[in-house]
């Protein structure tokens, strides 16, 4: 297996409640729609994907490069999924310092009530824990154990490891149907980047090695490869025009505000939403449908509802309230039977598809940024520091006519 390295640099804080219930609602309802869609399966595929995982964390409106998307989104995910677990077939244990040690007892208590063995599940959470706190030695102490799981049995982990000399963060995902062997090369993907010398003990070529000093399972270690690309979290705070794939930003823009691409039937259900919200489903109908590799740049999600600190723009809570009302909306059609509504969500992701074939930005980032801000009084913008104002006469004037791409 190759692995993904990337900086996530470490980002302390809290989440404002006004944000933290906005994430929980999304969330589940982004969720529920994936299960709906492609099964609770697809679910736990997902959440082993670093990139979207990281894209989540920015639809939902965090900072966009911060280790703090991982504490805050498993939590959001936490409180949210497991009151519908019996529904989504999907329960989430562990979390943060203490809460990561609960995570044997919360297993046992799901185990014993939908028929799973509960001693395998306690002793894979262990295990993953094991390896990527002491198989690897890389100067990150593990804080944070999720262990995600269906009612099937199978199950992602997500552990995040920090390393103070650095101030940066590793995370690192683990999807079950893909771990031949806990000793050799388990990961879906470790998401951290290289700080100089690393003690891996589950990389293949340290196998006469382990033998002698790591004895964790009987198993015959089975090499695993995957795919894998490398994604670089930079420490500036701000989304820059680099940190984004401008052809693919452009497209989603110019689906939600000139309503190129999308056919008749698609506008007519979506009758009633404003452009700005239709930018924000954009970005979240791709979360639902999109292929992996249209997460390779997760900081163009953060214009689906901005971030708490005000990068790349306060985070516009009309929109965001009006994207989790039509999301739910369209689940609970879904649930009755009724697909057209669907079937409009998920053809915004197809229209930027193949918008984005053709489309040619011009590179006007700064400003479309500046209009964000510009205009974040009107859909009730917030960020930690407070609500977004009204903007002067002058600079309201000097970008009403921009073009957004």
């Amino acid at each position: 297996m190759q692995r993904l390295y990337a900086d996530l640099p470490l980002h302390y804080g809290q989440v404002p409640a006004w944000l933290y219930e906005r994430m929980n609602k999304l969330g589940v309802a982004i969720i529920e729609s994936i299960v709906i869609e492609y099964g609770k399966e697809a679910v736990l595929a997902r959440l082993s994907n670093p990139f979207w995982f990281q894209s989540l964390g920015c639809v939902l409106g965090m900072d966009w490069h911060s280790s703090g998307i991982t504490t805050s989104v498993l939590g959001a995910l936490k409180r949210s999924v497991n009151k519908r677990s019996k529904e989504l077939g999907i329960y989430i244990c562990g979390g943060k310092g203490k809460y990561s040690k609960e995570t044997p007892s919360e297993l046992i208590k799901i185990g014993n009530d939908i028929g799973l063995n509960t001693s395998s599940l306690v002793r894979n959470s262990k295990l993953t824990a094991k390896v990527d706190n002491t198989a690897i030695q890389d100067g990150y102490q593990i804080y944070i154990h999720s262990f995600i799981l269906t009612d099937t049995g199978e199950w992602a982990v997500i552990q995040q490891g920090l390393c103070d000399k650095h101030s940066m963060a590793r995370r690192y995902h683990w999807y079950s149907p893909t771990i031949k062997s806990f000793v050799e090369e388990p990961h879906s993907f470790i998401y951290g980047k290289n700080e100089g010398d690393i003690l891996n003990l589950t990389d293949h070529k340290a196998d006469s090695t382990r033998a002698g000093i790591l004895e964790i399972t009987k198993e015959d270690p089975d090499k695993m490869l995957a795919e894998t690309r490398k994604l670089i979290m930079p420490r500036h705070h701000d989304v820059r025009a680099e940190d984004i794939n401008l052809k693919r930003l452009g497209s989603i823009l110019a689906v939600a505000h000139e309503k190129e691409g999308l056919d008749i039937e698609s506008l007519l259900l979506l009758e009633g939403v404003g452009p700005r919200t239709l930018q924000s489903l954009a970005l979240v109908s791709e979360m639902i449908y999109g292929t992996p590799t249209r997460f390779s740049d997760p900081a163009r999600y953060s214009f689906a509802h901005g971030g708490k600190d005000g990068h790349p723009f306060p985070v516009p809570t009309k929109v965001y309230d009006e994207t989790i009302q039509t999301l739910e909306h369209v689940v609970s059609r879904a649930k009755l039977g009724n697909y057209d509504k669907r079937t409009a969500l998920k053809n915004l992701t197809k229209a930027a598809q193949l918008l984005e074939k053709s489309f040619e930005p011009n590179n006007n980032y700064d400003e479309l940024v500046a209009k964000e801000r510009n205009e974040s009084w009107k859909y009730g913008g917030r960020t930690v520091m407070g609500r977004a104002k009204r903007p002067s006469q002058k600079q309201n004037s000097a970008l009403s006519q921009l073009s957004l791409f």
